[in-house]
């Protein structure tokens, strides 16, 4: 009887153990949760990627890089909180791509998030044309344990000049 309630709560603990993987959303490029910024720092110099910048903004330090190699990555953003990683924003630019293509691209990685992480929160939709440029924001929202997944889809445009993105934005929380 104790062999079978040793097996028993053996498997329970198993179990318990891969759901809390699955209710965790790690940051992307092999990074963790809280990572110091020293080796944040290492990895993006490996990786021969360019902090191009460093800003402080209240109690966060945000660092703009440039050339991770990943389709259509234009940049990446990481935040720190107490010199701890905190989020990982990545900035897709496609500069010869239609809206057309962008709508389906978006659709393409919303069904993705969705099959993987549940339907995905509607967090923005708005179309303000109330100046001469158009500006168009559409987002969704993940919640997976205690980190968040934003999707969104930015654009600006003023007569022929248009500005577009996609960013993925992965959050501990």
């Amino acid at each position: 009887m104790s062999r079978i309630l040793a097996t028993g709560l053996l498997a329970f603990c198993l179990a318990v153990s891969s759901a809390s993987a699955a209710e965790e959303l790690l940051p992307p490029f092999g990074f963790r949760w809280n990572d110091s910024m020293a080796r944040v720092d290492a990895v993006l110099h490996g990786a021969k990627a360019k902090i191009v910048s460093r800003e402080k903004k209240e109690n966060r330090e945000i660092w703009i890089v440039e050339g991770l190699v990943h389709p259509g990555l234009k940049r990446t953003l990481f935040t720190f909180k107490e010199r701890s990683l905190l989020g990982v924003e990545l900035q897709y630019e496609y500069p010869d791509r239609t809206i057309e293509w962008y709508n389906q691209r978006m659709g393409e990685i919303r069904k993705y998030f969705d099959e993987k992480y549940g339907t995905g929160k509607l967090v923005s939709r708005s179309r303000d044309t109330d100046t001469d440029v158009i500006q168009t924001l559409v987002g969704y929202q993940w919640m997976v344990g205690a980190t968040m997944l934003e999707l969104f889809y930015f654009s600006a445009q003023h007569d022929t000049l248009v500005y577009r993105t996609i960013s993925v934005d992965y959050k501990a929380l």
